[in-house]
């Protein structure tokens, strides 16, 4: 199991969305966990996930107010977010913490996570 750092996005100036921001954690396969991203000021947060997902792959997104015990987030229909197909999805928790973990997958599970934030 990996700890994948998450890089940051560049979302220019003159972007409607006003105070946003992105990260991405790239390549990740069976068994790695994103780096864990820490943020409070923003209520309004997205994932997408692409890439390869090999048979049966699945990222969880999960967050923790803690840092000490991540639980999976869910969307606003209240659905846990284990995704398993590429995707856009919106989370409805407001935790202090977020990270992917790849919970399932096989050799050429390869999966880039996009998290979007706004204030």
């Amino acid at each position: 199991m990996t700890e994948v750092p998450y890089t940051i996005v560049s979302i220019p100036q003159n972007d409607a969305t006003g105070a946003s921001g992105a990260i991405q954690w790239l390549n990740l396969a069976n068994g790695d966990t994103g780096q864990a991203f820490g943020f409070g000021r923003y209520s309004d947060r997205s994932v997408e996930v692409d890439g390869t997902f090999g048979v049966g792959g699945n990222v969880a997104i999960k967050g923790t107010t803690s840092q000490t015990s991540y639980k999976i987030l869910s969307d606003p229909n209240g659905n846990d977010l284990n995704i398993t197909t590429a995707k856009i999805e919106t989370v409805l928790e407001a935790t202090r913490y977020i990270r992917p973990e790849v919970t399932a997958g096989d050799g050429t599970t390869s999966l880039t996570v996009t998290l979007f934030f706004r204030g």
